[in-house]
């Protein structure tokens, strides 16, 4: 069985920079937001959720600079924590 890519119409962008201090984004994610692309721009460790708080012990792991796909639901966020300054990069997905 094939990997089926996760693709649709970008949407809502946003940013936010970490570093060995968590952050997130703004704005959670719209009412119709199912998928996100992430990327940060350094290696980091990011969560998902109700209010998120990253940490090298609860978040996945992402290489710099490779994008991932994640499904989520609306009205959650993202959060990104790093060993260093960085930027956590989140465009919306629209079906």
């Amino acid at each position: 069985m094939a990997i089926q890519p996760i693709i649709g119409r970008l949407t809502i962008h946003q940013t936010a920079s970490y570093s060995t201090t968590a952050a997130a984004l703004a704005n959670v994610f719209g009412s119709q937001t199912r998928r996100v692309r992430v990327v940060c721009t350094t290696t980091a460790n990011v969560l998902i959720g109700n209010s998120p708080v990253a940490t090298a012990a609860n978040g996945t792991l992402m290489p710099a600079l490779v994008p991932e796909y994640f499904i989520v639901s609306p009205g959650e966020n993202i959060s990104a924590i790093g060993s260093g300054a960085g930027v956590l990069d989140v465009t919306e997905l629209d079906s």
